[in-house]
């Protein structure tokens, strides 16, 4: 089963951007179905960003314009670039990973904090 690691969280200010990666191993990402997920203070646990392995993607739509996720496939990483961050994005940041048929592996999650 694929292992996760996600970085590159950190706190700015609304507006500003930040460039999540989740690092697999154990297998490589274009093998992988992969998303990014959120949960914010109080809230419930929703997704923010997929990729089949056809590179068909899907976004929430609050997030639509704003982030955008793709492969690194030399860094064997998926990765979330989000700008114009918005105090409602504030959230720790989850990265998950599966195969066809096969069960979600996920990492520990990075915290992303948006405030002035």
């Amino acid at each position: 089963q694929v292992q996760l690691v996600e970085s590159g969280g950190g706190t700015v200010q609304p507006g500003e951007s930040l460039r999540l990666s989740c690092a697999a191993s154990g297998d490589i990402v274009s093998n992988l179905i992969m998303a990014w997920h959120r949960q914010g203070p109080g809230k419930q646990h929703e997704f923010v960003a997929g990729t089949t392995r056809g590179g068909s993607l899907t976004y929430l739509n609050s997030v639509k314009g704003r982030f955008t996720i793709s492969r690194d496939s030399d860094k064997n990483a998926l990765i979330l670039q989000m700008n114009n961050l918005k105090p409602e994005d504030t959230a720790v940041y989850y990265c998950s990973g599966r195969v066809p048929g096969g069960d979600d592996s996920w990492g520990p999650g990075t915290q992303v904090t948006v405030s002035s």
